[in-house]
């Protein structure tokens, strides 16, 4: 006799080491395996499967579930659309950076001028940018900082 509410109880508990677009299926599979199991059982003298031999048999389609992603090595289609957390969709194609997209000698020398910056001033952009207002002690730093690059501008 098939008992398909513990089939779908131990089923249930192993869905979710599948990946998440998998997991129904996942499911039906573990409860078709172990209904086949205990069906074979039934024609070869009777009895019920164990809990224990139910979650071998659980176990064991999971396995065979990894091993069949593994093997597949699923393709993406670049044409294929993703949404971000936002909402907003696109190609895959269009997210992919080309080469004249990025100047790499003036990402370079941004860089660079990160390394070379005061920690202070760092501080003080933020600030700027996150809408925050600047101290008095700030505002004179950074003005002393804007007259420096700008002597540097024109002298060189």
């Amino acid at each position: 006799m098939l008992d398909w509410d513990k089939y779908t109880k131990v089923a249930n508990s192993f869905q979710y080491k599948a990946m998440p677009q998998d997991r129904q299926d996942f499911r039906h599979n573990i409860i078709v395996a172990i209904a086949d199991a205990q069906i074979s059982l039934d024609n070869n003298g009777g009895g019920q499967l164990s809990d224990v031999a139910m979650l071998r048999i659980a176990s064991y389609q999971r396995q065979k579930y990894w091993r069949q992603v593994k093997r597949n090595n699923r393709v993406i289609s670049l044409n294929t659309v993703v949404e971000d957390g936002e909402g907003d969709s696109a190609e895959l194609m269009d997210t992919i950076a080309d080469d004249k997209a990025l100047d790499l000698p003036q990402w370079m020398d941004a860089r660079l001028w990160l390394y070379q910056c005061p920690c202070r001033l760092i501080k003080i952009a933020y600030k700027k940018v996150a809408g925050y207002t600047l101290t008095n002690a700030e505002r004179t730093y950074l003005d002393r900082q804007r007259k420096k690059a700008q002597k540097s501008l024109v002298f060189a």
